[in-house]
């Protein structure tokens, strides 16, 4: 699974889906770069769940929220006080690591969320875990270390100008919930959804862009009243299930994990994982947590703002419950190249839903010396560029370009030949079985958003 995992690495590099950060200065450690590919699939990922989740339902309304919010803000939904790791010092080597994370890795994935410093502490000494950089056994002692970037507003530093970078998108939509209400008048229930990026300074185990500074989450607030949050907590579970499918991820490679009592974050209830089968192991990707009515009412005390809902029928006031689905974008892209990553005795290829892939189409003229071919070709390629993101590749004899095309995951070729030109069809291969048909050049467009279920 090592050997997989380096061959995607290597993969996403070389064919402009993901780049190392900053790395003709050394790098930036847990940092990365989305290159041209990869940043359509991303994009592609993301625009699906905007879709799927927000414009299509009647009650999901949309924010997007500062990076940069009162510091207030933080205090008040905790934080600033509870939102950290266990680190962990190597006195021998210097290296640093998260406590759970040494102790998991040494002894076969146990579970040890939810454990205090001490008892940590007395774990990493019961069984003497060395360190596995120089195997010395010389630790520091457990130590909190806050996960929330911080940064300061204005020119001169000081308590004052003390700001944080978001550790997640969230308190947007609790800080924002009084305004929706003035201004769009929703009826219970409805949502906030955002997507966008957030920052935790914490220590990755440099799984590729499984964990890294800054990450792209897209989530929304589903705001309830308290008697209904099981079945809704149900519902939604259900509806993630359903966009994890909706981007090709593999059902068998997916599961639910729900959170122990001691793992569950301090705003929540109830939590529940949705694992995929990374190479690395059975890791979150998405997942949906009841964060009753914790983060309003810390606003609601905090800043003395009434955020409580009218409910229009009985005019009975009161503070919803939320439900909270959250999806990784980039951990999404992350899975799907893993999960589409195939190897043949011939040819590799990334088995992409066509609704993901970053170029929907190739179009080839089956030689580059021959002008007629070469235009004609030109013409699909500019006429389908209009509605699909279609790439023109010329380059070297037609097999190469197949195989290139397939190690990208475009899902269909396109080819202009010397028929064309007496009978106006075109060759399309599909990716996945590299059987070709021959359509009419005035049914490709059709053809396309009818296998990606566009509408015409």
């Amino acid at each position: 699974m090592a050997d997989k995992m380096e061959k995607i690495v290597s993969l996403a590099k070389r064919r402009g889906f993901v780049y190392p950060g900053s790395e003709i200065y050394g790098g930036l450690a847990n940092t990365y770069d989305y290159g041209p590919l990869g940043s359509e699939l991303k994009r592609n990922i993301e625009q699906l769940w905007w879709k799927f989740f927000v414009s299509s339902r009647e009650n999901i309304y949309g924010l997007e929220a500062s990076v940069l919010m009162n510091p207030k803000v933080w205090e008040a939904s905790g934080h600033t006080a509870s939102f950290t790791d266990a680190l962990i010092d190597c006195k021998n080597c210097k290296i640093r690591t998260r406590a759970d994370h040494l102790i998991e890795d040494s002894m076969d994935g146990e579970k040890v969320e939810g454990k205090s410093l001490a008892e940590l502490d007395g774990v990493i000494k019961e069984h003497k875990i060395k360190c596995p950089a120089c195997g010395k056994f010389n630790w520091t002692k457990p130590r909190e270390f806050n996960l929330l970037f911080e940064t300061n507003i204005g020119i001169i530093p000081g308590e004052k100008s003390l700001a944080y970078l978001r550790g997640e998108t969230a308190q947007g939509m609790f800080v924002d919930f009084k305004h929706v209400l003035d201004s769009m008048s929703p009826k219970l229930p409805f949502g906030l959804a955002q997507s966008g990026l957030a920052f935790r300074n914490e220590i990755t185990k440099g799984n590729f862009t499984f964990r890294t500074l800054e990450f792209h989450l897209a989530e929304f607030e589903y705001y309830i009243k308290e008697e209904n949050w099981e079945e809704q907590f149900e519902y939604w579970k259900n509806e993630i299930e359903r966009f994890a499918n909706l981007i090709g991820l593999d059902k068998n490679k997916t599961k639910w994990r729900q959170h122990t009592e001691d793992e569950l974050s301090f705003y929540s209830r109830r939590t529940e994982d949705l694992d995929f089968d990374f190479p690395f192991g059975s890791k979150e990707m998405f997942a949906i947590a009841y964060r009753t009515d914790y983060d309003l009412k810390n606003h609601m005390e905090k800043s003395g703002v009434d955020l409580r809902y009218t409910d229009p029928e009985t005019g009975e006031k009161f503070i919803p419950h939320v439900i909270e689905p959250t999806f990784g974008i980039t951990r999404a892209v992350l899975a799907a190249l893993i999960g589409g990553y195939t190897e043949e005795e011939k040819r590799v290829y990334l088995k992409l839903d066509p609704k993901i892939a970053p170029y929907k189409a190739a179009v080839f003229p089956l030689l580059s010396n021959k002008p007629e071919l070469v235009g004609k070709a030109r013409e699909i390629f500019e006429s389908l560029l209009k509605k699909h993101n279609v790439a023109w590749d010329a380059r070297g004899n037609i097999g190469k370009r197949y195989f290139a095309q397939d190690e990208i995951g475009t899902p269909w070729c396109i080819t202009v030949d010397f028929d064309t030109l007496e009978d106006d069809c075109v060759t399309i291969r599909d990716r996945d079985t590299a059987k070709q048909e021959r359509v009419s050049i005035q049914k490709v467009d059709n053809w396309m958003s009818e296998k990606l279920g566009l509408d015409n």
